[in-house]
């Protein structure tokens, strides 16, 4: 399973037993892909999730490397049903993530929040349906707003230790942010369980355990979600291919 972001790609292998191990790198090359087809000669399936264009070497490298190559797209047959109306521009992250937490939790409604430099909120159904949901900006996004947009306003990085009230404009600028960005998520929280009876809420992203750390609903957090549902789109398109 490759997941090609912005900044970097991340690598999830699966064993036949499930288990995971992951990598990041900052450009995936084709001589990395042929390396880790040498150390791993048993991998013969790949799934490519990309958010940009990525060279044709590299998938030229895919193609030749892997016995079964598949790129996630719109077109894609997946295990859930996908209800988003615009499916082109819908990214191929919170699809993964949805498919992801509807496999370790079938049959049950769901709130997927991936925090990351967007903070997405994703619905799937007890009914396997991916219903849709909502995009906002991610923390740093909002530290780094607040610095662009103005004429005077310091750049100041999120921290564990924030209080309730500003007592300079550093503490007020994190003050402002964290504590504005938990009030949504809590609240995001309380109006998805108004609608959808037994909602699990499920965390993942780069943010994750930010907000962990600070929430006080019960949820799950897992930082491979991506990967758990990129496996899993590539184990039902191979097995019906």
């Amino acid at each position: 399973m490759v997941d090609i972001g912005n900044s970097r790609t991340k690598i999830y292998l699966f064993n036949p037993a499930g288990v995971m191990w992951t990598v990041a790198v900052e450009q995936l090359t084709p001589e990395q892909v042929k390396l880790l087809c040498a150390e791993h000669p048993a991998l013969d399936r790949v799934i490519i999730s990309a958010v940009k264009n990525y060279a044709e070497p590299l998938k030229e490298t895919f193609q030749s490397c892997f016995r079964y190559f598949l790129e996630l797209d719109e077109n894609t047959p997946l295990p859930i049903v996908n209800r988003y109306q615009s499916r082109s521009t819908l990214g191929k992250d919170r699809l993964a993530a949805a498919v992801g937490a509807n496999f370790l939790f079938p049959n049950t409604n769901l709130l997927v929040i991936d925090a990351g430099t967007a903070i997405t909120y994703d619905i799937v159904t007890a009914a396997g349906e991916y219903a849709g949901g909502n995009i906002s900006p991610g923390l740093e996004m909002r530290f780094k707003a607040l610095h662009s947009f103005t004429g005077k306003l310091p750049l100041v990085k999120p921290s564990d230790d924030f209080d309730r009230l500003g007592t300079s404009t550093e503490t007020a600028i994190r003050a402002g942010v964290q504590n504005g960005i938990l009030f949504e998520v809590e609240n995001t929280i309380r109006l998805f369980n108004d609608f959808y009876e037994n909602l699990q809420i499920i965390f993942t992203g780069g943010d994750a355990i930010f907000f962990e750390r600070k929430l006080k609903n019960s949820f799950f957090v897992d930082s491979n979600l991506v990967g758990t549902g990129l496996n899993r789109i590539l184990e039902y398109n191979a097995k019906n291919s």
